[in-house]
């Protein structure tokens, strides 16, 4: 596959903040007509977090490329730092704070898809910017 269809830059998608950080959701059906899920980076500020949710259909993997960060795993911390890779299994709590002093910048990927969008994250605490959308990753071809 060549192209720019299956080709996004970080920078083309634009952010989103509803449950906290910079997320931009790069791959998923709406920006490349996936099937299997969506993924993308997120970046966060010192102090900043994603709030605590979980997804009834989709495993998340999450990977650290810089920064300090520190994932809440059904209510337990687990420390990561640049090179850490992080599993989170369907229907499990997690949220996601950087604990470090610099920003901190992560990959995600989340698969298999909701059967709608809406129905794939679960809020379990008040979002930090609740009158945002939530990611449009889309419903696929």
């Amino acid at each position: 596959m060549t192209g720019g269809r299956h080709r996004v830059n970080a920078s083309d998608v634009a952010a989103n903040r509803r449950r906290g950080g910079e997320l931009r959701v790069t791959l998923s059906p709406r920006t490349v007509g996936c099937t299997s899920g969506f993924g993308g980076v997120l970046r966060l500020e010192p102090g900043e977090y994603v709030s605590e949710h979980y997804h009834p259909y989709s495993e998340e993997f999450l990977h650290v490329v810089s920064g300090r960060l520190e994932m809440a795993v059904d209510g337990e911390p687990v420390p990561l730092g640049p090179g850490d890779s992080l599993y989170v299994p369907i229907g499990v709590r997690h949220r996601l704070v950087n604990t470090g002093d610099e920003p901190a910048t992560g990959v995600f990927h989340l698969s298999p898809l909701a059967p709608r969008p809406e129905l794939g994250h679960v809020d379990t605490e008040p979002v930090p910017e609740p009158g945002r959308p939530a990611p449009d990753v889309g419903t696929g071809p």
